[in-house]
């Protein structure tokens, strides 16, 4: 299985919360782990923010850093494209979507077609998470309520 974890799954590997205990198995059993470049960013905001609204201490936040660091040359990484990019800028009118929820979905469409295999996008985003669904990826978690 060829997986791709957008931000909001790949968080869930590094701050135990609903659904990291799935998101780590799925993990275990893919073949290929893929995110796009700019996910390091969006992760390590996500633990700064943790912090900032109290939800993990310092401590807690940099460990997460420090483990999700270590683990991000083991991902493929795609970096931005201007093809990707193009892409992006056709799925934020088409599905609605946020620049980079825009971004991580015309990605993992690229690594689809670049692979020639089904690849299962995971993330925790409704809205997102449909827009993979009606692409062709395959959306992970396999339901996901609002």
């Amino acid at each position: 299985m060829n997986l791709y974890l957008d931000a909001s799954a790949l968080v869930k590997c590094f701050v135990t919360e609903i659904g990291s205990a799935e998101v780590r198995a799925v993990m275990d059993a893919a073949e290929l782990v893929g995110t796009v470049s700019m996910t390091r960013m969006e992760v390590e905001s996500a633990f700064a923010k943790s912090v900032r609204v109290g939800l993990l201490t310092d401590t807690d936040s940099r460990l997460a850093q420090a483990t999700f660091v270590a683990l991000w040359p083991d991902l493929i990484r795609i970096h931005v494209s201007d093809f990707v990019v193009t892409s992006a800028s056709e799925l934020v009118w088409i599905y609605g979507l946020r620049a980079y929820d825009a971004v991580q979905l015309a990605t993992a469409l690229f690594w689809q077609r670049s692979i020639g295999q089904a690849v299962v996008f995971a993330t925790y985003d409704q809205k997102l998470w449909q827009a993979a669904q009606s692409v062709g990826l395959i959306p992970f978690p396999a339901t996901l309520n609002p």
